[in-house]
């Protein structure tokens, strides 16, 4: 089991080289998948299967003319089915949280004016 980030960013999961995500949500995203699997409330292979599931819709999406998603886009919703399927929070308790940290983003910073990287 990945017991820290050091372990999850030299896993063989992992691809090799810097994390870098050009929003801030991104990064959130990234790291909520990294606490509740290194707090043991998933398996990380559990979440990278969703996932894999999430980006090869997207193909089919795109594909048949939909527009495309980004990826972190699909580990969004990835972790959000698998918060829900593993009973850590249900829908309305993501999107009431989900709104308030819309209504309360956190202040702008020196490290938030470009892409954030995990190095």
């Amino acid at each position: 089991m990945l017991q820290s980030l050091k372990d999850l960013m030299e896993s063989p999961e992992m691809p090799s080289g810097d994390v870098t995500f050009a929003e801030p949500w991104e990064a959130r995203v990234f790291g909520l998948a990294v606490a509740l699997t290194t707090n043991g409330h998933f398996a990380w292979e559990e979440f990278r299967q969703r996932l894999i599931a999430e980006v090869a819709a997207a193909d089919a999406d795109a594909s048949a003319g939909s527009p495309a998603a980004k990826y972190y886009e699909c580990w969004l919703v990835a972790l959000d089915k698998t918060v829900t399927a593993r009973g850590i929070a249900g829908t309305t308790e993501i999107e009431r949280r989900a709104e308030f940290i819309a209504a309360n983003p956190p202040a702008r910073t020196k490290a938030t004016s470009g892409p954030v990287k995990i190095a």
